[in-house]
């Protein structure tokens, strides 16, 4: 029996759920289980498929509908950022209780590590030895938090330097941890020496996302002054990428399987990639009459995923197509600021009501 191939465009829109969460005082017991919301998910097809049918005359199988899921953290927390473990535990930034929180979506068993006095956590990462890893701006300290015994270990930066602006962080291919600094630094720290290397970079403050190539190499975005840096990863000197549109607000970076760099731009409302092989650079604007595009992340297809907040929603983007497709937040506003996941699951800090949300992809 014959087939025609089918072009597909998919719309997913989120049906709203109860926001909970704001500036109420944050509740530090443990979020009992049933305290998460599952969203309705509807979606809208259009396909020129003549024949949808198999052999048997049974329905062809249709495609994976994505799952959308809410879980609540504690009331105030302000969840930051998020990052989630191969074995499923999903680690969360509570920037203003200054508290690292986890969250076990299994039994939906939500716990807090207090990181000390004056905290503030901004971004937290798995890294190679399985613990979280987290840039506190209030303690101006790199900070390792034990998985197991929750034990909280500290790395200041060099007296010197002052107040860096700890912002975002990620693992090169050799261990190191690379680090931004919002006022103005990038940095390097070797957990086996404890070694910290802070360096300057050009223009001053502004650098936000970080990523780390596959060849080695180390990328930044600096959002108030408008450009991505390429970081030489032994000597900390960087080389300014000027991105084609101006004043495009870089906010976020992601390198893909092949190196390519993606980029969320927040004043441009686009997503950018930029070939360092070839030096070109593409960029798209996403849907929507005024899109803010806030982080970008890449998934094990490279498949690239954005946070918008002009839409409220998480967008995804397929380079082969060049289409996207937009899943609205269940909660309103989201204001989903990062994104981080594992292979079948896209997971966001929702920092407007105090919960985190995850895509199951399939």
């Amino acid at each position: 029996m014959r087939r025609v191939a089918a072009a597909v465009v998919v719309a997913v829109v989120v049906g709203l759920a109860g926001c909970s969460g704001g500036d109420d005082d944050d509740d530090e017991r443990a979020v009992p289980a049933g305290d998460t919301t599952t969203t309705s998910t509807t979606i809208t097809t259009t396909s020129s498929s003549a024949d949808s049918s198999d052999s048997a005359g049974e329905p062809a199988p249709g495609p994976f509908v994505p799952q959308v899921e809410e879980f609540d953290v504690p009331r105030g927390s302000h969840p930051h950022d998020v990052a989630v473990s191969s074995d499923g535990i999903v680690w969360y930034t509570a920037q203003h209780t200054g508290k690292l929180g986890r969250l076990d979506p299994r039994t939906k068993k939500v716990d807090e590590v207090p990181l000390g006095n004056g905290s503030s956590p901004h971004g937290v990462i798995v890294g190679p030895d399985g613990a979280p890893w987290v840039t506190d701006t209030g303690l101006n300290a790199i900070v390792r938090v034990d998985p197991v015994s929750r034990a909280v270990t500290r790395f200041n930066p060099p007296s010197e330097h002052g107040t860096v602006g700890m912002h975002t962080a990620v693992f090169d291919a050799r261990g190191r941890l690379w680090f931004t600094g919002s006022a103005g630094f990038v940095g390097r720290l070797d957990p086996a020496s404890r070694r910290m290397d802070v360096f300057r970079t050009p223009r001053g403050a502004g650098p936000y996302g970080i990523t780390a190539a596959p060849n080695g190499d180390v990328y930044y975005a600096n959002l108030a002054k408008h450009y991505l840096g390429k970081v030489d990863p032994e000597t900390g000197a960087v080389t300014v990428v000027e991105p084609p549109t101006r004043g495009q607000g870089t906010r976020r970076v992601w390198a893909d399987s092949a190196g390519v760099i993606w980029s969320s731009q927040w004043d441009a409302g686009q997503v950018a990639a930029y070939d360092p092989g070839s030096g070109r650079w593409k960029e798209w604007r996403l849907p929507g009459a005024a899109p803010k595009a806030y982080s970008v992340y890449v998934d094990y297809r490279d498949k690239v995923w954005l946070t918008d907040f002009g839409a409220n929603a998480i967008v995804r983007f397929d380079p082969a197509t060049e289409q996207f497709t937009t899943f609205r937040n269940p909660s309103t506003p989201g204001n989903v600021r990062q994104q981080l996941g594992r292979p079948g699951e896209v997971w966001g800090a929702e920092s407007a009501n105090d919960k985190l949300v995850v895509i199951r992809t399939g």
